[in-house]
């Protein structure tokens, strides 16, 4: 039998940041007023069954003092998964500001002569995760309203705002197809409000009758995918067996297998390998859609220096999309900030810069950033690692922020049906909520399930608290583990 050992901290862990312009350490509880909630934890994580041979780090705080009310290996360094967003949405606000917005550009570096533009024309990104193909479209529509019917030369698409490091550094092959693993570049479009960037939704559709194929159709309509449509509908008798894929650096999407006639259509949100051209080809395709034509190619390359702007597109603010980005825990919102933080700060796109901005605004709010490996903003890679106590500490010291509202507006809320508002936690802890209010993060990887966030009662007591499980089997019920360990602590007095 595996016993898993408790530590319950006494002392100020030894390698807390005692620089005096940080905010002032939080306390640690050196009494014995949190033994009932002790009680309460301590069979919970020694649940063999479920933890099976795993970690548990368990970080308890008073959301009012600070205080650390409980702790289990808090300070050992965990895989976080998507907890690692917390990380990256705080650094964003504090970094970007809550009205932020990026913006998609037009310019030229020709002349406007009647209805002829006599030049190339670009279409510059600026990193916009939320550019949809309306967006793209109405550009187009501007462009026409102008007069500008012929263009005497190439439309170019610009994408370096950013590098030209299209993958996090440990995202595996395999991820690369799916809409998490999304390619992240300065100019790509999104299939529709969720803003998952770099993707198409590739529907599925039975036939009337078996035998036959079913329909495909991709959203939004473009050429930069081919599909390959290998599936069968079956009679309704039969299950569905269907398999979505998209060939490694191609853009050809197979489908595969039997779809029953009077089934659901099957969707799933596939990437798209260069999300630069498929920009561009949704900007080729609403140019002729408005009338516009053009003399030579459409490509990739630098906008000049002395290139003149015709138009603006902006994003929405940052506080909007803090919303899709947290709630529905969208991997591409997270390391495109963190591009877009090394950009602003240090005129460099990278993963690099990104996450030295993150290191130095954690240091800000007492997080000891000796004790973090940070790898990307997301959280896919399985290098992350952050000790539970250092997320508590975080989400304790940023509730003075002016936005903190925001921060805590865009966290799921658990048991609460409505997507945007329950996010990743809508079908989760809704008899708790019964009785307290969750705000949390998920977060799950391999072998990996994370829970951080805020907890305040009906009573009016508020606790933070973060809880990352490793090393797990990958069917174990570790979600069911984090539902009771909050649930204890909503009922702890």
């Amino acid at each position: 039998m595996v016993f898993l050992l408790l530590v319950l901290v006494v002392s100020i862990p030894s390698f807390m940041d005692e620089n005096q312009e940080n905010p002032p350490a939080v306390p640690v509880n050196a009494n014995k007023e949190n033994d009932n909630l002790a009680q309460q934890l301590d069979p919970l994580i020694q649940n063999e069954d479920i933890v099976n041979q795993g970690i548990i780090g368990i970080s308890i705080r008073s959301a009012t003092t600070g205080e650390l009310l409980y702790d289990h290996l808090g300070d050992i360094r965990l895989r976080p998964a998507s907890n690692l967003k917390l990380l990256t949405a705080t650094a964003a606000l504090a970094t970007l500001g809550e009205n932020y917005t990026f913006t998609t550009e037009v310019l030229t570096d020709g002349t406007i002569n009647g209805d002829r533009l006599e030049g190339n024309l670009y279409l510059k990104g600026k990193g916009d995760p939320t550019l949809l193909a309306t967006d793209i479209d109405e550009m187009a529509k501007i462009i026409r309203q102008k007069g500008i019917t012929k263009i005497d030369g190439s439309i170019i698409g610009d994408d370096q705002w950013y590098d030209n490091e299209r993958y996090s550094p440990d995202l595996i092959w395999s991820d690369e197809q799916f809409y998490y693993g999304a390619p992240i570049s300065a100019l790509t479009a999104a299939p529709n409000q969720d803003y998952d960037s770099g993707t198409v939704i590739v529907r599925v559709k039975p036939a009337n009758k078996s035998g036959k194929k079913p329909t495909i159709t991709v959203t939004p309509k473009t050429d930069i995918v081919q599909v390959v449509n290998d599936a069968k509908t079956v009679t309704e008798e039969h299950t569905e067996e269907l398999s979505i894929t998209r060939q490694h650096d191609s853009n050809m999407i197979k489908i595969k297998g039997v779809i029953p006639v009077g089934a659901n259509p099957t969707k799933e949100w596939i990437s798209v390998s260069n999300p630069t051209e498929y920009a561009l080809q949704l900007f080729s395709q609403s140019l002729h859609k408005r009338g516009i034509t053009y003399s030579e190619d459409v490509t990739q390359g630098k906008t000049p220096e002395e290139a003149k702007p015709l138009l603006s597109q902006p994003s929405i603010p940052l506080k909007q999309l803090m919303v899709p980005f947290m709630k529905l825990s969208n991997n591409g919102h997270a390391e495109t900030l963190v591009k877009e933080m090394g950009k602003i700060i240090d005129n460099e796109g990278s993963w690099d810069a990104g996450i030295e901005v993150v290191l130095d605004q954690l240091d800000n709010f007492n997080v000891n950033k000796d004790a973090l490996v940070i790898r990307d903003g997301s959280g896919i890679s399985h290098i992350n690692l952050i000790p539970a106590n250092e997320i508590t500490k975080l989400l304790y010291h940023i509730q003075d922020e002016e936005w903190f509202s925001v921060f805590k507006q865009a966290l799921p809320v658990a048991g609460v049906d409505e997507r945007m508002v329950g996010g990743t936690l809508r079908y989760r802890m809704r008899d708790i909520a019964k009785s307290a209010t969750i705000h949390a993060k998920t977060g799950t990887i391999t072998t990996v399930s994370g829970l951080s966030g805020y907890l305040e009662t009906k009573t009016g007591e508020k606790f933070i608290f973060s809880i990352l499980i490793n090393n797990v089997q990958e069917d174990a019920d570790v979600k069911q583990l984090e539902d009771r360990i909050v649930a204890a602590l909503a009922a702890s007095k």
